[in-house]
């Protein structure tokens, strides 16, 4: 496809996805008005890159939808001087799009946290995914006060969630219902019943 038509669509992404879903943050318009989501999907992929809805990656991990993405990002409150660990695509386009607003962007799997000790604490953490629990982990690499933005999962419903990280714990309050897709590294360990 012309790189022309990409550019369309991410234009009409933006248009017509981002900003009726109630996305206003300039810097997450500007960037995902910018940078080329056909890029992180299969060749398959890009001829829907743009639609509303997530997209199965090589390695077995979705890209989330660009609304749950956007609106992720804007909760964020993503500032130039904050400390980012992002968990989720180590090299994917969440990352391409905050590395547009902060220098200080660490990078992890949901399933090795230990590889981002080194830059803790984070002011920010940002999950590219849903969550049904947090490990204890992922608090002790914030700072106190951190903004942490997730997907959190209820039921048979996905919902993106904010809270503040506190003496290693966090009260998330659901910011909208959006579909993204799970962590199986932050799935519910099932309990023991007799």
């Amino acid at each position: 496809m012309e790189s022309g038509k990409f550019e369309d669509m991410r234009r009409s992404m933006v248009d017509s996805q981002l900003r009726t879903s109630g996305v206003t943050e300039s810097w997450v318009l500007a960037a995902m008005g910018s940078i080329a989501r056909e890029d992180y999907v299969p060749v398959s992929h890009q001829t829907t890159a743009y639609m509303d809805r997530s997209l199965e990656l090589e390695n077995g991990q979705m890209l989330n939808p660009p609304v749950s993405t956007a609106l992720l990002l804007q909760a964020a409150e993503v500032r130039a001087d904050d400390n980012v660990l992002l968990v989720g695509q180590a090299d994917g386009y969440v990352a391409a799009i905050l590395k547009t607003r902060t220098p200080h962007l660490t990078t992890a799997a949901a399933d090795n946290l230990d590889a981002a000790s080194s830059n803790a604490p984070y002011t920010c953490i940002i999950l590219d995914g849903a969550a049904e629990e947090l490990p204890d982990a992922l608090f002790k690499l914030a700072a106190d006060g951190a903004r942490l933005v997730t997907g959190i999962v209820e039921g048979a419903v996905t919902r993106l969630a904010k809270g503040y990280v506190h003496s290693g714990k966090v009260a998330l309050k659901p910011i909208a219902d959006s579909e993204i897709a799970p962590f199986v590294a932050f799935a519910r360990k099932p309990e023991f019943v007799f």
